[in-house]
């Protein structure tokens, strides 16, 4: 894949140190400490909400690299989506948008490697679905999308298709 064809991330806030073993783990994550990588990127979505959804794309390519889940990014991806359900983050849709995204992108694959973590993750949001007062109605709809997707099995059937998104254009 020649340069042009490269994804580019925002990791310019780290020293160079840090940037240069972003970019080791993103082209060749088995020749970095994964461990080292995962904690880095917790460490910073935790400083920076915003951060929260470029961790997600950084972890996404990192994992696709050889086509399996790395086990060393299993929990730390866990406990950045778990922050991304309190109560706190349910309340600002880009988020719960968040959130959602990387359920969607990598949801199925993180529940193969902790199913247990995956069915206290969707019980929080559950709960803050039915029980969070100050969602807005797109966070709510949001949550419900993406516990029917999880629901049936990681697929989206076209009638919930048509419908989660006919709403969302309204």
């Amino acid at each position: 894949m020649g340069d042009s064809g490269k994804e580019e991330y925002k990791i310019h806030t780290f020293d160079t140190e840090i940037q240069q073993l972003l970019k080791t783990a993103l082209k060749d994550p088995s020749s970095v400490d994964l461990e080292k990588v995962a904690n880095v990127i917790v460490d910073q979505s935790l400083k920076d909400s915003v951060f929260s959804k470029e961790a997600g794309r950084i972890c996404y390519t990192i994992i696709q690299v050889n086509n399996m889940p790395m086990m060393a990014l299993v929990n730390p991806v866990y406990d950045c989506l778990f922050r991304l359900a309190q109560p706190e983050s349910l309340r600002k849709e880009e988020e719960v948008d968040c959130l959602v995204l990387q359920l969607h992108r990598i949801g199925e694959q993180l529940e193969k490697m902790n199913t247990q973590r995956m069915d206290e993750l969707f019980s929080l949001l559950r709960d803050g679905f039915l029980l969070e007062e100050g969602l807005t109605s797109l966070s709510q709809l949001l949550l419900l999308e993406i516990i029917e997707f999880r629901a049936a099995d990681w697929k989206m059937t076209d009638a919930a298709q048509k419908y989660y998104y006919s709403e969302v254009a309204d």
